[in-house]
């Protein structure tokens, strides 16, 4: 053997057996109170990939601002928010960038669990940015909120399926996205979404999206005056893929279709901002 040559001598298993990837998981805790005219921390943690950052601001809500430092979520993820705002208090969560679901290995599903719980007199606002669906991506969703008395509660989920401006087309995904409601322990709305397989010839069909590249969802959970008084305004505001009812007494919801999450936004913006009663996070802009 020449001198110097290196020899590196490993057992290499005849089956081929290759050790499951590490997989991201995060959970994290956060409640609101109300002190004075403000809103401030009342519990918080977190572990693993999913953080909180808290921007500073006069105004009287506790914002905080989802960050998933794993990059996004793919096969065999695990990511878990608990959340409430207590009596007399103002919580309004975003996240700091869109949340990207990645390509999962065959037979691996990413799972997204959030739980938000909002007492009677309380606010809570759940704002993320899009969640933008890649090639052959797998996602099981699930968002539950448990409202108390007159908690006041705002929804928004945008999805984008692959990024128009970089020629992305998903044609091979997996989504299964849950949200449930209940006031007082009595369910008051309910959603499932299931699409599966070649999400651009899904969506090309008249009657279940023509063409649509994103969507979102918007709900307002409120007392009954306020719900009807916004109906009109934001009917004004949409286009034809688009449309708002008050399903229930107190409950506003809106389905909005769109190209892509440029023209989305366009349309979203203005109306949270007008259901929202103020702008939107920083993060939203930026």
């Amino acid at each position: 053997m020449p001198e110097g040559t290196i020899t590196i001598a490993a057992k290499i298993p005849s089956e081929g057996h290759v050790s499951q990837q590490p997989r991201a998981q995060g959970t994290a805790l956060i409640a609101a109170k109300p002190r004075g005219d403000r809103s401030a921390l009342a519990d918080f943690r977190t572990s693993g990939c999913l953080k909180m950052l808290f921007p500073r601001s006069a105004a009287p809500e506790l914002t905080a601002i989802q960050v998933n430092t794993a990059g996004g979520v793919t096969g065999g993820d695990r990511i878990a928010l608990s959340a409430s705002a207590q009596a007399g208090s103002h919580l309004r969560l975003s996240t700091q960038a869109a949340e990207r679901i990645y390509r999962a290995q065959p037979g691996e599903v990413g799972r997204i669990d959030t739980r938000l719980c909002v007492e009677d007199g309380a606010r809570l606002d759940w704002l993320p940015q899009e969640t933008i669906l890649f090639d052959r991506a797998a996602l099981d969703r699930q968002l539950r909120i448990d409202l108390t008395g007159s908690a006041r509660f705002l929804m928004v989920e945008p999805l984008i399926l692959g990024r128009a401006a970089m020629g992305e087309t998903v044609r091979d995904a997996r989504l299964t996205d849950h949200i449930r409601v209940t006031r007082d322990g009595r369910p008051v709305f309910a959603d499932t979404m299931r699409l599966s397989g070649d999400l651009v010839a899904h969506m090309a069909r008249t009657a279940t999206g023509g063409g649509a590249g994103a969507m979102a969802s918007v709900l307002l959970a409120t007392s009954d005056s306020e719900a009807d008084s916004h109906l009109a305004p934001i009917r004004a505001l949409l286009p034809d893929t688009a449309g708002a009812s008050v399903i229930r007494p107190g409950l506003l919801y809106l389905r909005l279709l769109a190209p892509d999450g440029f023209e989305l936004r366009k349309t979203l913006i203005p109306v949270l901002q007008r259901l929202n009663g103020a702008n939107l996070p920083r993060t939203w802009m930026i």
